[in-house]
Parts: C-alpha cells; structure tokens; sequence
C-alpha cells in the first residue's frame, strides 16, 4: 500500500487522465457545428444542444452543475466519476474491474450527479474531509439519513421509496467501484459497506419477478375522467379551436405584444372614439371587461365602486386604435363617448359570447358549450381540452409519456382503407426507452377517437409549424389536476360532468389499465363507450406493422395479463365444480370430466378409487394446459381444445384456424362453448329486450316473430340450464 494517500494530492485537474477532454468527443454525443464544446474541465457541462435529447429531459438536467460541490478535491472526484460514466471505452476507465461497459444515458449522470452532490453536502457538515475517512458506519449513517422523512423536531414521519434508497447506496458503491480513478481523494481499499451487496438489495427494491407493482386506476376514477376527458375532445373540441383562434387573432391586434402601438400622438382622442363608433357601437358589440382582479387597483386609485366604466378594460379598445394604452389625461375626454357606448352595448366578457349550443355531457339537452370568458379563462379551458386531449390519447393507445413528448405538428399519416369501410389511423413518434440517444422512430395504429385528439391538439397549437413538438415537455400530474379541478368546478356541474373523485392518475397507471382491460375483454367496456375489441384491433395492426415497436411490447404485457387471467378463471370454475357448482351449455360435459380427472369431487360421490388432495400448485399446473385454449364471449366461455369442432369456424368456412371467431360464436349449439352463473345477466338482457321486440311487432310480421320467438325460447332455455346446474349440493339437500 502506498504510503501517501490520494487524500493529501491537490486537486489538480491537469492531474486527471481526462484533463483537457472534449466531453462529446469522449462520450460520442453529436452537436450542431456552432454550438460551445464543454471541456471536462469547466465547472459547468452544458449538453443543452446535443442532438437527439428527448424532449422529456428537462433543461436543467441537461447541465451539470459541478460547483455545487464546494470542496475542489471532491469536485474534481465528481467530474471523473460522471465522464467514467459518459465513457466507458476510455483507457483509463476500460481497465477498471468493476466499471460498467456500456454508456449512461445523460439522464441518468445527471441523476448520479445529483445524488453525489448531496452525499458530499452531508458528509460536509459532518465535518468529514477525505473520503479516506469514510466507513460502514458512515455509509449506513447516510442511507438512513436518506431513507427516513423526518418533520422539523427530528422524528420520522415517514420514509422514501425504494429508489431513492438505491440512489443513496449507488452514490456510495461509484466511489468504491472507481476508487482507483479518481487522483484528488479515494475510499480506502478494504471498504465494502453492506458485504458488497448491489444497490437494489441494499434498497429492497422488488424485483422484475414479482410483477408489476404498478397499481390500474380503479373504475370509479376511470369512468368520469374518460367520460370527461371523451365530451371536452369530441363536443367541445372543435368549439375550443375555434376560441383558440379568437384568442391568437385578439392577442396580436389588441394585446401589449401588438405590433406597432404608439405612446401617443395628436390624434389619439379621435382615433379611440373612431373604435368605440365603429368597432363596438355601429356593430353591436358589448365593451371588453377586465377581470376581478383588476377591480381592487382601481378602487385604490380612487375609482367610484358604482362607476360604470369600473368594469370595463379601457386598454383594449385603446391598442385597437394603435396606443399602448389609454392614459389618465385622456379620460376627461374620452369619458362621455365610453359611457355612450356602454348605454347603447353594454360591458362584457370579451372570449365565448354566443356560443354554440352542445348537448350536455348527462344527455339533458342542449345548451351553451360555455359562458362568456375572460382572456385567462378562454386560454386555461383551451389548456384543459389539450390535456383532455393527452389523456384520451394515452388512455386508448397506451403511450408512454417519453413517446406522448416526442409528437410532433404533422404526426398523424393519411388515413388508409385497405378494406372499404374498415379505416386504419395511424401516428408516428419515437420510442425513447430503451433506445439509443435520438430513439427509434416508430408508429402507432390507433382508434379513431386517439386520431382526433391528435387533430385537435395541433389545432390547439399556438404555432402551425410542421415538426415542432406538439406537446412538448409536461408535467402530467399538474395537468391532470386543473382538469380534475376544471370538471368538478360549477363549469364542469353546467355541462353535465359527472365529478371526478379523488385519487391519482399517470401515465403509466392509464397504461396499465389498457393492458389489463384488453386481457379481460371482454368483460370491460370504457366508460366512454369506447368497446375494448375496437382498440385491441387497432392495436393488433401496430403489431404487425412493427413486430418489435412499442405497441408490441404493451402486446407482450397483454398476453401476460390475458394468461394470468385465463388461469384465475379456471381455477374459479374448478373450486366451484368442488362445490358443486357445475357449468352449462354443450361443452359442460367435457369440461367438467376435465374437472374430475383433476379431483372426483361431487360429480362422482361413489367413486372407487381414493381421493388424492392435490395442493394448489399442483392443481394450478393441471390447470395451466387448459387454461391456455380459454378465450371469453359475450355470453359465454370457449374452450378451443379441438378446431375441427368449433361451430364458429365451421360458419366461416376455416377450419384449420387457430383461433376462434368469437363475434361468430352461436354458444348454445357449440360443443366447446360454455355457461357459467356470470353468462346469465347476458342471456336475461337479450330474452327482455326480444320480448319487447316481440310485442313491438305487427300482425303481419310472422317471419320476424317467428325467427325472435325462437330467439328468445333459446335465451330461456340457456338460462333454466344455468339455473339448474349453478343449483349448489347444499340447495339440493335442503330442498
């Protein structure tokens, strides 16, 4: 060991193997021909103009800030450690034993940053000058400093997610894997805090085994936000356009941002009555008024709260005549024309007078699609539709929030028809995770509904220039809660908006939720209407598209969802089979021998050979085979097991199919098809609704009568079969 340790070098940055490095040509990162080059050893690294950033990337993680480590030993430590990491190839970091082999994304240094930053600041105000002085006891002091919440006396009030204990641990395991180079201070060689185990087992982290953690929002949440954000795109949509416009127009004519406004000249007295006659007066339209909270200034400035000129936005006719404003002086002269024009039109809000009748979100008729606006609330509701507008995308698309930031103005392609009346929409964007610096263009094959909320979100775009971000960076959470605010406001009561309860809802969550609703399908069906067969469709042709896209990735998730599902289903029927709740239809048979090869159960109290009880892992695996030829109708189960059999391909004229066609399917004469007690409210719906048909009918309608007749004589006959084998041991014997 040496004798003199790397805590009493200076710190020199010509020192450092990467002294004088171009920090881009090391990491292989790109940048425009004129942009600055950082240099490794500048305090400050700005990689703002490096191309292919994700838009997700916030500027400020984009520049790394080095001074805000105060001791220059540990900076310079912090510099080496971050460029270690932007380039694994370079000499003096490939020899390293533990160093990783691949580059870290610019996102994730700046976060390693940030967690050095703070370990540096901790051991600072404990007095700890070299990380020579660093030992288990210190590593495990600031893991729980980092993973306890604490309120201002001290006491834990609560602790951190498991991430940022992994952060805090990984701080702590980069200067050890690194120790040898870093040339201002080093770890000593024997320290191995936590018997060398990896950050995630240090933070106990869940791991990617356990499943995903990632809760769905719940259907009492789901159901009014797509109902909501469904009215604000597709009723209120175009109208909101249409008051994006007005307000675009209104800005540059009678906005401070106006173009070639005048303090003043000889003739403003006459040009600002000309405006009053011509543009309110002669054309009926009522003065502008200023907002509430323009009302209390005046009153300060000794206004009369009964004046009638209290209310109205003086300013705007005055920019309309080309003047900045309209000064006190001139008032005395222009007093008499205002009231004039406020007697004859009146004073009110300048955005959404006379506003188009919609129909009402509850179906209670028709009524204005909003009230008169101010400027503010005409530019906050044309925020809220846009955010209606992310949400129903990544609700129906299953987008995730890198790909949402990455659209661009002109994303969506030419609507194809391949087959007349069966239209494909696409968009294209980027995928991020996973992907190289720049992502991988890909596209989605959506509904039609995601394909207008794209449309309207250009529409509701300040600038039209093709390519420009269409959504840019965004802070989903915030936007979510103005419009959770917005519906649940008297605005959204007007409108018929059922309110929105409270709970959290992201991105991936609403994925998520795609996920698992497509699995059950088709059991869900949106609250907005939306049936979940149309989505998986359009889905489905993404995945051909691209089988290695995004979309085919939510597939993967899906399919596991639909196998765990399909599995949870066939053990709910083999415990009601033990309890002698049997299943209906022509398939019942074989499905419930199926079930006594497993266990006799009820079905054969007299048999001879003994009962083997079998565990549930046992029985799952039993099951698992079966479970994977289950595919879910409307109104009943099919059980796929031979294709040669399937009713629904002996229709279509494919037999050889692997797969049913369940909007074929005729269960009551299949013999693979099956129903159980939740096929029942089904078969009871359609019986009512044929026998109202029924009664609805002519005389001389005999060939439809007959035909429903034989409808409904079916529906009740699957019923009394449902009812009769759902009939449990116990009901039996107390009858």
């Amino acid at each position: 060991m040496r004798a003199l340790t790397a805590a009493h070098r200076p710190a020199d940055a010509s020192s450092s193997p990467f002294a004088g490095a171009d920090l881009c040509d090391q990491a292989g990162l790109s940048l425009p021909g004129d942009a600055a080059r950082p240099v490794f050893d500048h305090d400050l690294w700005d990689f703002t103009g490096v191309i292919g950033l994700p838009v997700q990337m916030a500027p400020r993680a984009r520049r790394f800030e080095f001074t805000q480590v105060v001791d220059p030993g540990w900076r310079l430590v912090a510099k080496e450690l971050i460029l270690a990491m932007l380039a694994p190839h370079h000499p003096a970091v490939a020899l390293l034993p533990r160093a990783y082999r691949t580059p870290l994304h610019l996102r994730s240094c700046a976060a390693r940053l940030d967690e050095l930053v703070r370990f540096f600041t901790w051991l600072h105000e404990r007095r700890i000058s070299s990380l020579a002085q660093l030992g288990s006891a210190e590593c495990e002091a600031y893991l729980a400093h980092r993973r306890f919440v604490l309120d201002d006396h001290g006491c834990v009030v609560g602790e951190q997610s498991p991430g940022i204990r992994r952060s805090a641990a990984q701080a702590i395991i980069d200067l050890i894997d690194y120790r040898e180079l870093f040339t201002a201070d080093r770890v000593r060689p024997e320290l191995r805090p936590w018997g060398g185990a990896s950050a995630s087992a240090i933070a106990e982290m869940r791991s990617g085994r356990q499943g995903n953690t990632t809760e769905p929002v719940p259907n009492t949440l789901l159901q009014p936000v797509l109902a909501a954000a469904l009215h604000l795109v597709t009723v209120l949509g175009p109208h909101t356009a249409a008051l994006h416009r007005h307000v675009c127009e209104t800005r540059q004519i009678s906005s401070l941002q106006a173009a070639g406004l005048r303090h003043g000249s000889p003739t403003a007295i006459a040009d600002i009555k000309a405006v009053l006659e011509h543009h309110y007066v002669a054309a009926g339209i009522a003065l502008p008024m200023i907002e509430e909270h323009d009302v209390e200034p005046r009153l300060a400035a000794d206004w009369a709260p009964d004046d009638p000129l209290l209310m109205v936005a003086t300013g705007i006719p005055a920019r309309q005549a080309g003047y900045t404003q309209l000064w006190a002086r001139w008032m005395p002269l222009l007093r008499g024309p205002f009231l004039d024009a406020v007697a004859q039109v009146g004073v009110q809000k300048q955005f959404g007078r006379d506003a188009a009748e919609t129909p009402a979100a509850d179906g209670c008729g028709m009524l204005p699609w909003t009230l008169p606006l101010h400027r503010s609330q005409a530019v906050a509701l044309v925020g809220i539709v846009r955010t209606a507008a992310i949400l129903l995308l990544a609700a129906a698309a299953g987008m995730r929030a890198s790909e949402l930031m990455e659209l661009r103005i002109g994303c969506r392609r030419p609507v194809e028809e391949p087959v007349p009346g069966l239209r494909r929409y696409r968009i294209a964007s980027k995928v991020i995770k996973g992907q190289p610096l720049g992502g991988t263009a890909d596209e989605w094959v959506v509904i039609e509904p995601a394909y207008r909320a794209v449309e309207l979100a250009e529409q509701l775009h300040d600038t039209q220039n093709e390519g420009g971000p269409l959504f840019g960076r965004f802070d989903f959470y915030t936007r979510y809660t103005w419009l959770r605010a917005w519906v649940n406001s008297p605005a959204g009561a007007r409108l018929g908006l059922a309110p929105i309860p409270e709970g959290r809802i992201t991105l991936r969550a609403l994925r998520r939720t795609l996920a698992l609703e497509m699995a059950y399908r088709p059991g869900g069906v949106l609250a907005t209407k939306i049936h979940l067969k149309h989505i998986a469709v359009a889905a489905t042709e993404g995945y051909a598209s691209r089988p290695g896209g995004a979309q085919a990735e939510l597939l993967a998730e899906v399919n596991k969802h639909e196998a765990d599902r399909n599995l949870e289903l066939v053990l709910a029927e083999f415990r009601n089979y033990q309890e002698g709740i049997l299943p209906a239809g022509p398939g019942a048979r074989s499905l419930t021998e199926f079930f006594a090869s497993i266990d006799p159960g009820p079905a054969t109290p007299d048999a001879a050979a003994p009962r083997t009880q079998r565990s549930d892992r046992d029985i799952l695996n039993l099951l698992t085979k079966r479970a994977k030829t289950l595919h879910l109708g409307t109104a009943n189960y099919c059980w796929f097991t031979d294709p040669s059999r399937a009713l629904c391909l002996k229709l279509a004229g494919t037999p050889t199919a692997d797969r049913p066609l369940v909007g074929m399917c005729d269960s009551a004469r299949c013999p693979q098809a099956t129903h159980h007690s939740c096929h029942r409210p089904v078969w009871a719906e359609h019986a009512e609704q044929t026998k109202t048909f029924l009664g609805a009918l002519g005389k001389t309608r005999a060939t439809e009568r007959s035909r429903l007749k034989a409808d409904r004589e079916r529906a009740l006959r699957v019923i009394a079969e449902i009812d009769a084998a759902t009939t449990t041991a116990s009901d039996q014997d107390t009858a």
